[in-house]
Order: structure tokens, then sequence, then C-alpha cells
């Protein structure tokens, strides 16, 4: 009787810690991207996050983000090419400013991992992703780290180039306070 009222403690303790769903906010972010372009990996990044982080890592269902970049902070480290990505045929930047990310449901996975659908939205098309993420908390830094793969051809980005590969690589890291 003594070890299942142990056991039983145990499990409902975190609650006891963990009453409502956090506001947080973020400290620092990098989003990075990876393609094949022409036999080559080309690696790029998006800058100034604006994101409203609702977590909670007991009970995730409850948890919400919203997160978008500006589209014109693209940064692939070739001035000519980010100027090049910017027009209509790949992000049309001018008409779609924002690069946008939406939950729609989370689900904890294991003691710090967790999967998340999300609506990505760009160049006006939304499809839903799912993100494979982590989230700990230590006396140093909190953060999420998660990363998922998009066809660009979904979201009418490059056409159909013959030198370009479809699947491009996001990665985020993201250092958040309450």
């Amino acid at each position: 009787m003594k070890l299942l009222f142990i056991k039983y403690f145990i499990a409902i303790l975190p609650f006891f810690f963990v009453m409502d769903t956090p506001t947080l906010k973020v400290k620092s972010s990098a989003i990075t991207f990876k393609i094949k372009n022409a036999g080559l990996t080309v690696d790029g990044s998006f800058t100034g996050l604006d994101a409203e982080i609702k977590f909670n890592q007991l009970k995730p269902e409850e948890s919400s983000i919203i997160a978008s970049v500006n589209t014109k902070s693209v940064n692939t480290g070739n001035n000519m090419r980010d100027e090049h990505i910017l027009k209509g045929e790949y992000f049309d930047a001018d008409k779609f400013p924002k690069i946008t990310l939406q939950s729609t449901k989370i689900e904890k996975t294991g003691p710090i991992t967790y999967k998340g659908l999300f609506k990505l939205t760009m160049k006006g098309i939304t499809k839903e992703v799912l993100i494979l993420f982590t989230f700990m908390k230590i006396p140093e830094k909190t953060e999420f780290k998660g990363s998922f793969t998009i066809d660009r051809r979904d979201y009418k980005i490059g056409g159909n180039s013959m030198s370009m590969a479809d699947n491009v690589k996001i990665s985020m890291n993201l250092i958040v306070t309450e």
C-alpha cells in the first residue's frame, strides 16, 4: 500500500508546479534551411522571429504556438541570390511579406520530445506540416529545437527547376523566457 501511495504521489507531483500554460517570450532564435541547388547545398536563414508561445510541457494539448518571420529577412550569404529569391517565382516577398507557422495539435512523445501539427503558410499557400521537436528547461536556458522537411513545389517556390532539389529541410532553435 505504501509503494502504491509513493507511485501515485510521484505521478501527480508535477501538476502542483505547473498549473497553467505559461506564455514564453523569444530571447533568441535561429531559423535555418538547407536545399540542394546544382549539386551544392545552399544554406540560408531568416531573422526577426515574431512569436506568441503558450506552452505547457505537462499538458501540451493546451499549448499553442503562432510564429512568423519577415520574408525579406532571408539570407543565403549571397546578396544576388537573396534578391533573386525575393522575386515572384520564389518568395514573392512584396506580395507575401510573412511566412507563418501556427500549431493545431501538440502531443508529448517522450520526456522532452513532442510532435506538433502546424499550418505553414508561404506565398499565400497553407499546408499542414508535422514538426518533431524537443523542449528543455534547465537552469541556464529554456529551449525549443525542431526540424521538418517540405516540398518547395507545394508552395509554388522556384517553379519546375531541373537543378534545384524539391525538398527543403527547415530547422528551428529558440531560446525562450517566461
